[in-house]
């Protein structure tokens, strides 16, 4: 356990909180707002022309939507501030409903693949002149829509929302090109064979953002950070002989924490150097929450340092 005592650096008293930036929680609840309400036209639109592309798109929509609440509810949970339950806060609901959300796509795009097979074995009439004015209308929105999240975009919560979004702005874009393609020509494969593709380019990243979160939540080493670069650049803080026993891990979407012990050559040098080891990695690789144990170089040296007098027994002696 830490005593927190002058000895022991860190960059935060636990008691207080760490809340995330409020404007993620107000960009995804109003994304929720945009999206479910055209997803709703889009389902009645693709009903109504027969378009497994449009139909697809809606449903694609309507699982965005599930995922934009369950994001915003998650960045409404993260302000919570620390408890005697949850000493480091509730941030870590951000990476879980990202992981509920990476899930969702996965099963959202098997769902579209195998409608896509079956209408491929078996084609059915698509009204391509609602088709396209629909996808038309929902490409507008879905831009706008991602747009919106773009800016919270470093948070991996609004980012599981924000794929779900560039899947819906694809799924658009498909729907749009079997349109045009069924209004100018009558070829309908077209639609089920657009709807394939789309889904491939979302499992992909939907794949990548599930390996992600589980990583997050495994509490690896944040991906823009290198262990051992980071272990160097405090190795070179002047005052410093070594770094040892580091982590680093996520504590929310938006924290990142770290733990050390560094060994220096004096205890009495270790508050200016507690103060230049906690800039630097603010400042330049941004971890706000640090906490590193001193350990003087004569106290090392003491413990390797054999009693006076004794003497290491034959090797014909050792166990």
């Amino acid at each position: 356990m830490h005593d927190h005592d002058n000895r022991q650096g860190h960059a935060h008293p636990h008691r207080h909180g760490h809340a995330p930036d409020g404007d993620s929680r107000r960009r995804l609840t109003l994304a929720l707002a945009v999206t479910l309400g055209f997803a709703l036209v889009e389902a009645v639109g693709g009903w109504l022309a027969g378009s497994l592309a449009l139909l697809s798109d809606a449903g694609h929509m309507l699982v965005d939507s599930l995922a934009l609440g369950l994001a915003a509810l998650a960045a409404w949970v993260a302000r919570r501030p620390p408890s005697r339950r949850h000493s480091y806060g509730l941030g870590r609901v951000e990476t879980l409903a990202a992981l509920i959300n990476a899930v969702l796509l996965v099963g959202l795009v098997t769902a579209v693949s195998v409608a896509a097979v079956q209408r491929l074995l078996a084609p059915t009439e698509v009204r391509g002149d609602l088709v396209t004015w629909i996808a038309a209308a929902g490409l507008l929105v879905n831009i706008a829509v991602a747009w919106l999240l773009m800016g919270g975009r470093h948070n991996l919560n609004v980012r599981a929302a924000l794929l779900h979004v560039i899947g819906d702005l694809l799924g658009s874009v498909g729907a749009l090109i079997a349109g045009l393609v069924i209004l100018t020509t009558g070829w309908t494969p077209i639609d089920p064979m657009l709807s394939l593709f789309i889904a491939a380019l979302i499992l992909i990243s939907g794949l990548r953002l599930l390996r992600e979160t589980l990583h997050t939540l495994l509490e690896g080493v944040p991906p823009h950070l290198d262990l051992d670069a980071v272990g160097r650049a405090m190795a070179g803080v002047e005052g410093v002989i070594s770094v040892h026993d580091l982590h680093i891990w996520s504590l929310s979407a938006e924290r990142t924490a770290l733990s050390a012990h560094v060994v220096l050559r004096r205890i009495d040098h270790w508050e200016p150097l507690l103060a230049r080891l906690r800039a630097m990695l603010a400042e330049e690789l941004g971890i706000d929450h640090v906490t590193l144990q001193p350990e003087p170089l004569e106290t090392i040296l003491h413990l390797e340092r054999p009693p006076a007098g004794a003497r290491s027994r034959p090797a014909a002696q050792q166990a």
